[in-house]
């Protein structure tokens, strides 16, 4: 297969040529860059940006949590900061009061 302009991947994908630049400095997909500089996205990027799609769709995920769920991944400070607030909190708790307000909107 051969490598794929942006525009030419936004089509193939569904997702704007915007966002796939958007995408590419969230370090979510990273295409490789032509010797011109453009990008080139190859069957890895395709497939790459289709999941992220189902995940986002299957989840009810946005981009930022994506994109801070890469964070913590590259971030090992972040990782234990974010842990250890974690462990300070009733989760179950947290979950409840979730849900108290998701039903509170609802109504």
């Amino acid at each position: 297969m051969q490598a794929l302009t942006v525009g030419q991947a936004a089509r193939q994908t569904g997702w704007s040529p915007r966002m796939l630049r958007y995408l590419e400095a969230a370090a979510l997909v990273v295409p490789e860059r032509s010797a011109a500089g453009y990008r080139l996205y190859d069957l890895r990027e395709l497939n790459q940006l289709r999941s992220l799609r189902d995940l986002r769709q299957r989840f009810g995920l946005e981009l930022s949590d994506v994109t801070f769920a890469a964070r913590l991944r590259r971030e090992p400070a972040l990782r234990a900061a974010v842990e250890s607030w974690l462990a300070g909190i009733d989760l179950a708790a947290l979950e409840w009061e979730q849900q108290k307000h998701e039903r509170l909107l609802a109504a």
